[in-house]
């Protein structure tokens, strides 16, 4: 018979409590062991041993068990109350008790609803000595509503739009699992971009096409009753760009137009929770949710912070994609601020959550049994915990203790009950209820009077034998009233055995830490109290450990030869070993070709099947040991070639040795697969500060299996080994075991420490701090200290937390300053910084410079000087002069336009500087100033100084306006920048014939005061090319060009008639000559008469074909020559075809005619530039009219002139013709736009008129 004094209490995982707590709730305490035997007349007042949960959920379609199991001595009686009154289980026949028990079995399956007993049942055990109570069982039916109907009506969202689907479960008890699948059951894909919240909708960021479907269905699943419930089916169409038009085009007609757009590029916003802050509660001990879900285009990424602290590494984990953060086991210390941040390319986004952690009430201490004798003291302590802070109240035998019997041996103070002098009417069951708004706790614990004499409950003479050098555990089960002490003695005389060798455990047992061959021998235990003394005597036997001297050893044998394995075991002579052999941990197949003899394994005719590993297990009734060795099986020879590979990753990292800055690192290599390991490489992770990035740590050769590291202080190190061969390098192999090396002071100080000031009075003092590696330790700190670096001052210092600047208000203007910053931390200071010099904050400088002297090089080009300002008025670092200078203006244009200054800055201390891009004959005015990095000095005294004249700018405008017969009027405005006083114009003029050869030049002068000149005398009907320009004294200017036509003398033309007998509106004139003016007349006879009306247009230029100029030449060139030009041609049209056009040949003869001074030049020089047919033939618009003016507008169209031209407007002579066909790219572009443009095709301008 055995008697457990103090039982040991059970452990549970934190993860199988709930699973434990919903079966049924389990309850131990210190007991009066109950043997029929030894302890038939000890009594024990009742304890609860298992009920059903407080909060418990029944399936209604089965019985109701509601369970409340105790024990005690006499066993006690059962009763229930239902909603705080007595349940009279005898008047309910569908209600029975189990016999022995108090759990009540509510038959509902045969009749009755499980809705009848819903309610708040409590069970009470009671006998003579007290009465325990359970739980408040809260019993109600598990319900699985029905959704409600609705209807749905299909969605359609264009690309790129977010959605929201609501699911909106029905209530159920317990609440229903989410999940979203279609019509085949299958779950619906789930991503960053679409996902289920907390509250079961489906959340879209942006929908694409491929969310087109009809079965979006929401599904509710109530474990409890193992139902699901279906919503009806949504219904989503997305509609692409291309979807869209095709739609829209089909309903419009050709002259209207449609284009969608895909859904607009967005930052995020959030689609739940609302808002820019929310509030969540959450219990201690439970899993803290937080959701955030957001909408953008591209889709958004989550993240998490917590803003006055890290998140727990241990207890937090990420849910849908970052969405949802949980942290488990949450506690008071997890409240705070929760930031979620959407974020994409276009922005980001801020949501704060506010969590408020509460606590149901726990324990801190919860009463304890107590087993008194009567005379005796005691006390009973229920210490609770929550927020808010739990009210403890006290029951005796279920009765709250204000209102149960008095016992003048009890007196209740807050959490504790005191007991003095107790009696054996003192005994009683005690309540503590400890409760708050979440929730409460219920314990019972009974005081039991009794006066027993010690009694050992361990058997006599027992036995015990143990392996030497392991521990040897002596019992000694004892029960007393009052409470016994234990002694234990070896041998007959021995005295009693004490701590310092041996181990006295509370409950009697006697323990060796290293049972030697002396440690045997018989051991007596003695249990006293002030009613008498017992004991026992036990026996110790020390046996030799079971040793495997000879250890089977790696074998590889070929295909269809025999192996032998060894073992010799050694062992204690009076233990008989059990020797078993083991393949891959299992049984030995069953084959005769396994062979076992006293030593040996031997397996013959050996196949591939038969490789392995091979254990022999030596096993005594005490002690068992092992060894293995592997049988590699390979093909007899000859041997396949080897297959290489890079190497299986090392495997059992182990850490050893462990010291404050070291740790030796040991592990097993992996297969080489044929090449052999060079050498090994070490990585370590920083859990603490970089968690899941790797950094290299060290190389080992590839021979060595262990490392000696070198640590930094204050980091948890995770170490990880690679190995490498000539193939390449394996993959990591698995993370080594954690290590937290100690703190230290920092051995490194910051870096970038730089001084300089924002405002004349402050030193701005930055560095680079350490980071979570480089800190050693917690607390990171740093000392700044400065001086100035001129004076005598003592060092001021200052400690500042671990930011990265700091600020001196109230010194001098740009003083320099010695500057030191120093790490610490909350174990010590780092060594000595060097210091760095930095200045006080600049100011403006106070000084302007002075003698400012102008020297004009020519009329654009000035050179300015002046005489340096002093060093110390500067009053920062000194940048550099900058001029400023601008134009001197009339008081009148002064008033019209403000004076735009230009500036120039020389860096450096520099005395003189260029002014160049002046304009010539103008005033100027200029002023100095000097530059720091606060910004800019005084002014120097204004300085002018004047330009010299230069040459003029060409004429702002030239245009030909009424053309005659022999005549043509030139107007112009004057240059925009004359550079000084006109002295007169100069105008040349030459005709082009019909084959665009240049006639003669005639220069011709015009005062200077003249903006008109008319030009008589001239050919009729011809085309005539002008060059213009104006003159100072200095030289001439840029000249303008521009060409017209005389018009057509009509008295030597006869009229040429064509018939037009349909409707159309336009007519191909056929027959015409290249380049010649035409007067054109179109009329209608009709009722009213004859109605006509006349313009004038000009052919395009004729192409010139090099043909002909070949059949000039005579019949003397040969056949070889004809081939040749032949060819030529035929490169030519080829060149000419791909460039759309080429050179006039005029352009030939002009190169070859033309007077020398009129010579072509390049545009930048602002002379001719070369006749150019690429755009000649561009059209006009049709359907357009010459207006009176005889300019052409530019109009709104995209087909416009000014696009085949040089981006200005043309303009038409009086008889029609179009200035400029043959001009190319103009020097100036006048304000005007009256340069011309290239020539349309002859077709295409007489369709322009009616």
């Amino acid at each position: 018979m055995q008697l457990k004094i103090m039982p040991k209490k059970k452990h549970f995982s934190a993860g199988r409590v709930p699973l434990i707590l919903f079966l049924c709730q389990m309850i131990s305490a210190l007991d009066v062991p109950l043997d029929s035997k030894l302890l038939g007349d000890l009594v024990q007042p009742p304890t609860i041993t298992q009920q059903s949960p407080k909060d418990y959920i029944i399936d209604p379609r089965e019985n109701i068990v509601i369970q409340c199991e105790a024990k005690g001595k006499p066993p006690p009686s059962f009763s229930w109350t239902r909603n705080g009154t007595h349940f009279d289980i005898d008047k309910d026949p569908l209600v029975t008790m189990k016999p022995g028990s108090g759990t009540l079995i509510i038959n509902i399956m045969s009749e009755g609803k499980a809705e009848t007993y819903e309610g708040v049942y409590q069970c009470t055990a009671r006998n003579e000595r007290g009465a325990a109570i359970s739980n408040n069982i809260v019993v109600r039916p598990s319900r699985s509503p029905l959704w409600t109907k609705e209807r749905l009506e299909p969605i359609t969202l264009h690309n790129g739009q977010s959605l929201v689907l609501p699911c909106r479960p029905p209530i159920g008890l317990p609440p229903a699992i989410i999940f979203w699948m279609d019509n085949s059951f299958q779950r619906l894909p789930q991503s960053e971009r679409v996902s289920q919240g907390l509250n079961g909708d489906l959340y879209f960021s942006n929908v694409l096409p491929e969310d087109t479907r009809e079965d979006y269905i929401c599904y509710a699943r109530f474990n409890h009753t193992q139902t699901i419930q279906q919503k009806q089916p949504i219904s989503l169409k997305v509609i692409s760009v291309d979807e869209l038009n095709d739609t829209i085009a089909a309903n419009l007609s050709d002259t209207e137009f449609y284009g969608a757009k895909p859904g607009k590029e967005r930052p995020p916003t959030f689609l739940t929770p609302q808002g820019t802050e929310s509030r969540k509660e959450e219990l201690r001990g439970n899993v803290l949710s937080l959701e955030c879900i957001a909408e953008g285009l591209p889709t958004p990424i989550i993240y998490w912070i917590k803003e006055d602290g890290t998140l727990p590494v241990n207890r937090t984990f990420y849910q849908n994609f970052k969405k949802t953060l949980q942290i488990t086991q949450v506690s008071e210390a997890d409240s705070g601020n929760y930031q979620c941040i959407a974020k994409n390319t276009l922005g980001a986004v801020h949501h704060t959550i506010s969590v408020t952690v509460k606590a149901a009430p726990y324990w801190i201490s919860a009463p304890q049994n107590l087993v008194l004798s009567p005379g005796e003291n005691g006390t009973l302590i229920c210490r609770a915990n929550g927020n808010p802070k739990p009210r403890i109240g006290w029951l005796t035998n279920g009765v709250p203790v204000e209102i149960a019997p008095d016992d003048p041996s009890r007196k209740i103070d807050g959490d504790t009950i005191i007991f003095s002098n107790v009696q054996e009417r003192s005994s009683a069951v005690y309540q503590c209820n400890a409760s708050n708004e979440y929730g409460y706790l219920l314990a019972n614990a009974f005081v039991n009077v009794l006066a027993e004499p010690p009694r050992i409950l361990t058997s006599a003479n027992i036995l015990y034998q143990v392996i030497a050098n392991r521990p040897a555990l002596l019992d000694c089960a004892f029960f007393g009233s009052p409470l016994p002490t234990i002694e234990w003695f070896k041998g007959t005389k021995g005295s009693a055995l004490h701590e310092d060798i041996y181990v006295l455990h509370d409950n009697g047992t006697l323990e060796i830490p290293v049972a030697q061959k002396d440690s045997t021998g018989t051991y007596t235990c003695v249990a006293r109290n002030k009613l008498g003394m017992a004991k026992n005597e036990v026996h110790l036997e020390i046996k030799d450990p079971t040793r495997i001297i000879k250890q089977p050893e790696y074998a590889v044998v070929q295909r269809g030869s025999k192996v032998s394995f060894e073992c010799k075991v050694k062992h204690d002579d009076t233990l008989i070993p059990t020797i078993m052999w083991l393949k891959d941990n299992g049984e030995l197949p069953n084959d005769e070709r396994f062979s076992i003899g006293k030593d040996h394994l031997v397996v013959t005719d050996v196949s591939d099947d038969d490789g392995g590993m091979y254990t022999c297990a030596a096993n005594t009734t005490l002690d068992s040991v092992s060894a293995s060795a592997v049988l590699r099986v390979v093909a007899p020879t000859p041997t396949p070639a080897p297959i290489y590979d890079v190497p299986n990753p090392p495997f059992d990292l182990e850490l050893t040795n462990q010291l404050d800055k070291g740790v030796q690192l040991t592990w097993t290599p992996g297969d080489d697969n044929n090449s052999p390991i060079t050498k090994f490489i070490i990585e370590y992770e920083d859990a603490m500060h970089e968690a899941g990035i790797w950094h290299h740590q060290a190389e080992v050769s590839g021979t060595q299996t262990t490392a000696q590291l070198t640590l930094s202080p204050y980091v948890n190190y995770s170490f990880r080994v690679m190995a490498e061969n000539s193939i390449g390098r394996s993959v990591p192999s698995e993370a080594s075991e954690q290590y937290l090396t100690k703190a230290a002071e920092p051995d490194q100080n910051p870096t970038a420490v730089e001084g300089l000031g924002t405002e004349p009075d402050n030193l701005v003092i930055t560095w680079k701090p350490l980071n979570g590696f480089e800190s050693n330790g917690p607390g990171l700190q740093y000392k700044v200290s400065w001086r100035q670096k001129d004076g005598d001052d003592e060092w001021t210092s200052v400690v500042v937390a671990n930011v990265s600047k700091y600020i001196v208000s109230g010194t001098p203007t740009f003083v320099p300053y010695l500057i030191k910053v120093q790490a610490l931390n909350d174990v010590g200071f780092a060594p000595e910084p060097a210091a760095v010099m930095g200045h006080s904050g600049e100011d403006l400088p106070m000084v302007a410079p002075g003698n400012v002297r102008v020297n004009v090089v020519n009329s654009t080009l000035a050179e300015v000087h002046w005489d340096p300002v002093p060093l110390k008025s500067v009053r920062g670092h000194l940048q550099g002069y900058r001029i400023y200078y601008w134009k001197a203006q009339s008081s009148s244009k002064r008033n019209r336009r403000h004076i735009e200054k230009k500036i120039l800055t020389f860096q450096g201390n520099k005395t003189h500087g260029m002014l160049p891009g002046l304009q010539p004959y103008s005033h100027y005015v200029l002023n100095v100033r000097v530059v720091n990095g606060k910004g800019e000095g005084p002014a120097s005294t204004d300085r002018g100084f004047h330009t010299p004249e230069g040459v003029p700018s060409a004429p702002s405008s030239l245009k030909i306006v009424n053309p005659t017969l022999d005549s043509l009027t030139l107007e112009w405005d004057p240059p925009s920048h004359p550079n000084g006083v006109l002295t007169e114009y100069t105008l040349r003029y030459q005709p082009i014939n019909s084959t665009h050869e240049l006639g003669p030049l005639v220069d011709l002068k015009i005062p200077a005061n003249k903006t008109r000149w008319t030009l008589n005398h001239l050919n009729f009907s011809t085309r005539y090319k002008f060059y213009f320009y104006a003159q100072t004294s200095v030289g001439s200017g840029s000249q303008i060009t521009e060409e017209a036509i005389t018009t057509v003398d009509e008295g030597k033309e006869e009229w040429r008639k064509e018939i037009v007998n349909d409707s159309r509106s336009f007519y191909g004139l056929k027959g015409l000559m290249p380049g010649t003016a035409y007067k054109v007349r179109v009329g209608a006879e009709g009722d009213s008469g004859f109605v006509s009306s006349e313009d004038v247009f000009e052919t395009g230029p004729a192409m010139a074909s090099r043909q002909v100029d070949i059949a000039t030449q005579g019949w003397f060139i040969g056949l070889m020559c004809a081939v040749a030009l032949l060819i030529l041609i035929l490169l030519i049209v080829c060149f000419i075809r791909r460039n759309k056009g080429g050179k006039y040949p005029v352009k030939e003869k002009e190169d070859a005619h033309a007077d020398p001074e009129i010579q072509p030049m390049k545009e930048d020089d602002g002379t001719f530039g070369e006749y150019s047919d690429a755009e000649d033939h561009k059209p006009l618009k049709k359907g357009s009219r010459t207006p009176s003016d005889r300019t052409v507008k530019k109009e709104d169209s995209d087909d416009s002139l000014v696009d085949y031209g040089e981006g200005v407007n043309g303009q038409f002579n009086e008889d029609g013709s179009f200035i400029g066909q043959y001009s190319g790219k103009k020097e100036k572009e006048p304000a005007e736009g009256n340069e011309s443009s290239e020539a349309p095709s002859p077709v295409n301008a007489m369709n322009s008129f009616v």
